[in-house]
């Protein structure tokens, strides 16, 4: 099971939280100007690397805000920054 660190309540189950997807996905400016092919690929289409990946993560169970961490999809080891691993 992996251990989330919830940055208001502490290291908690994977369970308790709610994956958000891909962090640093921007709404279209002006979405009736989109085309259907760029409002499908804005919906459906995400990043799906191997390694570090920045996501978003709802603490559903607890605290019920959303944070943004950095996991690597390897290894799932969560980071903080370049440096500092946080739990895995």
């Amino acid at each position: 099971m992996m251990q989330i660190p919830c940055p208001w309540c502490g290291p908690r189950n994977e369970v308790e939280f709610h994956y958000g997807g891909q962090a640093g996905v921007s709404y279209p400016a002006d979405p009736q100007a989109v085309s259907d092919v760029d409002w499908a690929h804005f919906l459906f289409y995400r990043a799906n690397p191997k390694g570090m990946f920045t996501e978003r993560w709802q603490h559903r169970a607890g605290c019920r805000r959303w944070f943004t961490i950095r996991r690597d999809t390897t290894t799932h080891e969560i980071r903080r920054d370049e440096d500092e691993a946080v739990t895995r």
